[in-house]
């Protein structure tokens, strides 16, 4: 294996050893794909402004994000099917964020339950929830991340419907999955997954199966989540789960500075400028672009994060600079794990704080708190 520089290296790797269906569920936007493709490319359309002759000694990432210490202002986004990239691959992707010192979030989603995540790292991780009809499930689902010591529960409000995105249907990906030809023989030249998937028995959506009224398995599940997301989600449905939580609530999908408002009104401790990595409306704006205006219209009243094509260190100083008080990543978190399973999270997480500090540095900076537009060359960066 050659030498691993950065994350398009975890790409490629991944792509080798992850089968294709679940390798294109993670690594594809919906409808033409415009948006995913510019939420990578507009950062590359931000240029930095090197300084020169400063000390860059004591150089710190180390920031808050909703009042929790982490190591650099990063955590992991939730991400659905993580553990079909690597078997258990909740588990190890939030070993390796335990281990590193940044939050990591798990979505509803998951083939490993909150319980699993919670007995395997015995440290406090973030919850993302989708809001389905099943009201009652909403609630145990809340109960159960409770329970968990989870200690923030991030809703997500842009996928009241679903974005269509082709690769998936000519996939065949469903639940369970279409054994077609083609998908057998994919399956077959990937060995080192098979035997992974092999060796554990976490292989269905662990917050659903069994803890949903007649789901039982994996062929009643598909019938039920087509059914179960719902498209009459209102702000009044943010206020009852904000109540019946509790704790830190983090609004992830917002890309209107009108809707930035509504978030900040509902009391939420952040929200998160994001399009669903180019997964749902195609043909919205770029994550990064979206950014200053939402940060200019609501960022002294609550803390603004963003996600989307974050793929180096260089994305993040961008980020920061333009106003996120943090980011979070999930593609390039997704290519790390499987690529090497926990050491490829690690790896990525190590990439992403190396490229930040020392271009931090070059931009004349050793504190990532003391970061602002400064850092970034003028006529370069959207306002």
């Amino acid at each position: 294996m050659s030498v691993i520089t950065h994350i398009e290296d975890l790409r490629v790797l991944a792509e080798k050893r992850v089968p294709r269906m679940f390798y294109d569920y993670a690594d594809s936007g919906s409808y033409t794909e415009s948006t995913y493709r510019a939420n990578e490319s507009d950062f590359q359309k931000i240029k930095l402004r090197q300084r020169v002759a400063v000390n860059m000694d004591n150089r710190s990432l180390r920031t808050t994000m909703a009042g929790i210490d982490t190591a650099m202002p990063v955590a992991i986004a939730p991400t659905g099917l993580t553990g079909m990239q690597h078997a258990d691959g909740e588990i190890l992707g939030a070993l390796a964020a335990k281990k590193f010192g940044i939050p990591f979030t798990l979505s509803t989603m998951s083939i490993c339950s909150i319980e699993d995540v919670a007995a395997a790292t015995r440290a406090p991780f973030w919850f993302q929830l989708y809001v389905m009809k099943d009201r009652d499930f909403i609630e145990r689902l809340i109960d159960r991340a409770k329970a968990a010591n989870c200690s923030a529960l991030m809703l997500t409000l842009d996928l009241q419907i679903l974005g269509q995105r082709h690769k998936d249907i000519k996939n065949g990906l469903s639940a369970p999955p279409k054994p077609t030809l083609a998908n057998i023989l994919n399956l077959m030249t990937k060995p080192r997954w098979g035997l992974g998937m092999l060796g554990t028995k976490r292989r269905s959506f662990g917050n659903i199966v069994g803890h949903v009224k007649g789901v039982g398995d994996m062929s009643s599940l598909s019938s039920w989540t087509a059914e179960q997301f719902d498209p009459r989600l209102s702000w009044a449905d943010v206020e009852w789960i904000k109540k019946r939580w509790g704790g830190k609530l983090i609004l992830k999908g917002i890309m209107d500075a009108e809707d930035a408002r509504l978030a900040a009104d509902s009391g939420a401790d952040a929200l998160i400028v994001s399009n669903h990595g180019g997964r749902q409306l195609d043909g919205a704006p770029s994550s990064i672009n979206a950014l200053p205006a939402i940060v200019d219209a609501v960022g002294s009243r609550i803390e603004v994060w963003m996600d989307g094509g974050i793929r180096s260190g260089q994305d993040v100083l961008k980020a920061v600079a333009l106003g996120a008080r943090g980011t979070l990543i999930g593609r390039a978190f997704l290519y790390g794990l499987g690529a090497m399973g926990e050491a490829g999270v690690t790896k990525a997480l190590e990439l992403i704080a190396r490229e930040l500090e020392i271009t931090m540095a070059f931009c004349g900076h050793t504190d990532i708190r003391t970061v602002d537009r400064r850092v970034l060359l003028p006529g370069t960066f959207p306002t």
